[in-house]
């Protein structure tokens, strides 16, 4: 199971198998996830010899790793570390691998100080934007008619709420954040187009991508959910990801949020985007207000079986009563097909890095290990509720210190549950008190009955799929299909939850 945090620094995965951490290495790759993979391998001397799990594990995760290295010897662990901390955190973040073979970690040294010493990184080097290109965009910015801000999990990531909403502010242009990215602003803010979004997309001509990617989550920035006039200007730490698909390569910006953003501005002066007499902007209005009606309705669904919309908007009311989204004591993490798409939209966060969904590459299955790694990243082990936490480093942008207790909120879809359900016993064993709402639907998007009466014929279609007096074929239960009416919580209290 990947314990893989969306923090501000690497979130250690101890010694486990190469191969079964594959996953979650392409996982930290496409999200942009510091992750330093340590892992252990067979004797050295046994190597070719057909050792119990030999694998040459650097040859395997190299291609897909940042960094992948083999201390040569007990001494040399400490510098290996180092560097592949380091490199896992800088730049684009990704992940690096430290193989460590048996007859290494079983080694011993004659005295502890026969260790070479290593300190503390310093915080990751900062590029900044060259000036002509700067002046481009800007340009281009003062003359656009349809303007749009695009806020990406690298914004989230890099901490730049501070500059985007300063730059927000300045402008006012409308903005949309990427799943991860939501809560860079807060979605309660007036420019928040999410609410608007086909519209948006569809208009907009000047695109500021800031730390997000024209990648299917975005459409590709292609027609026909883009506008074919639209100009994308990216900026982003990571220059491989620069004028990639409809990014335009000559108006792309190698560099770190937080300082080129003030650097964008400066270019900008007192520049305002005139939202009175633009016709974009009222197309958004507008179209805010239809969406938001249409799933007010949905909300209110009574429908029993209950809807995704009904059951999601009974949490969110419960949860925004306990703990208002302004306060940022939530961190939810979500994952499954309809229960991941909708909560996105129903579930407000107003601080970054509050939430966590599937990512880019939309692996099931990794919500309860992302629901501990946001306990740990945000509470440490051994707090209690109402207790203040000790920070273990950098989540919120600070170094360790004290901060409240934040309570993770898992909301799965069913299938997705099932991936990982005994994570629940990880959670119950270390005292963490996560709450996981499964969403239960009977299947992958959808179930195959409303009522247990329905379900029971089709199982039995299922179990005996042929008619003895016809020959005919009866129709079962999908393959996607799961039993209808499980008890889920019964998990949580098997275990001591």
């Amino acid at each position: 199971m990947q314990y893989l945090a969306y923090v501000r620094q690497p979130f250690h995965l101890l010694p486990r198998a190469a191969l079964t951490d594959s996953t979650q290495v392409g996982n930290s790759t496409v999200n942009a996830f510091p992750f330093l993979l340590l892992a252990g391998s067979s004797e050295t001397h046994l190597v070719t010899k057909g050792a119990f799990q030999e694998l040459d594990a650097i040859s395997f995760l190299t291609p897909h790793t940042k960094l992948a290295l083999r201390p040569p010897s007990l001494d040399a662990i400490p510098e290996a570390i180092e560097n592949a901390y380091r490199t896992a955190w800088y730049g684009r973040p990704g992940p690096s691998f430290i193989d460590l073979p048996a007859d290494i970690i079983q080694a011993t040294l004659s005295s502890p100080v026969d260790l070479p010493s290593t300190s503390p990184l310093p915080t990751p080097p900062k590029p900044s934007a060259d000036e002509p290109t700067l002046f481009k965009v800007a340009q281009l910015l003062k003359t656009a008619r349809s303007p749009l801000i695009v806020i990406g999990k690298g914004a989230a990531y890099g901490c730049a709420s501070e500059s985007i909403t300063s730059l927000v502010s300045q402008t006012q242009i409308p903005f949309l954040s990427t799943p991860m990215g939501k809560g860079v602003l807060p979605d309660s803010h007036p420019l928040n187009a999410a609410s608007a979004r086909s519209t948006a997309l569809k208009e907009a001509d000047l695109v500021l991508l800031l730390g997000a990617r024209l990648n299917w989550i975005l459409h590709f920035g292609s027609p026909p959910k883009w506008s074919p006039r639209a100009k994308f200007v990216q900026i982003d730490i990571d220059p491989n990801t620069l004028g990639a698909n409809a990014a335009d390569p000559a108006l792309a910006i190698h560099g770190d949020l937080a300082t080129v953003i003030p650097q964008l501005q400066s270019h900008l002066s007192t520049w305002r985007y005139n939202q009175d007499s633009s016709s974009y902007t009222a197309h958004l209005l507008a179209a805010k207000e239809r969406n938001l009606a249409t799933a007010a309705k949905r909300a209110s669904d009574t429908t029993i079986p209950m809807t995704h919309s009904a059951a999601l908007s009974a949490i969110e009311r419960t949860l925004y009563a306990l703990s208002p989204p302004d306060e940022g004591n939530i961190v939810y993490v979500s994952e499954g097909a309809n229960t991941m798409d909708i909560s996105r939209s129903i579930f407000p966060v107003s601080h970054p890095r509050r939430r966590l969904d599937a990512g880019t590459h939309a692996t099931m299955g990794v919500g309860m290990g992302y629901a501990i790694a946001a306990y740990v990243a945000y509470n440490g082990l051994g707090s209690q509720p109402g207790e203040a936490a000790v920070g273990v480093g950098g989540v919120d942008g600070g170094g360790s210190r004290k901060r409240k207790h934040k309570k993770i909120v898992c909301i799965e879809g069913d299938s997705a549950f099932g991936f990982s359900a005994m994570e629940v016993e990880t959670m119950a064993r270390y005292g963490m008190d996560v709450l996981v709402f499964v969403i239960n639907n009977g299947g992958v998007y959808h179930g195959d009955a409303d009522d247990v009466q329905h379900w029971d014929a089709l199982q039995q279609s299922t179990l005996f799929p042929s008619n003895h007096e016809t020959g005919e074929a009866n129709p079962g239960l999908r393959s996607t299909s799961l039993s209808f009416g499980t008890q889920y919580e019964g998990l949580a209290s098997m275990v001591g939850g």
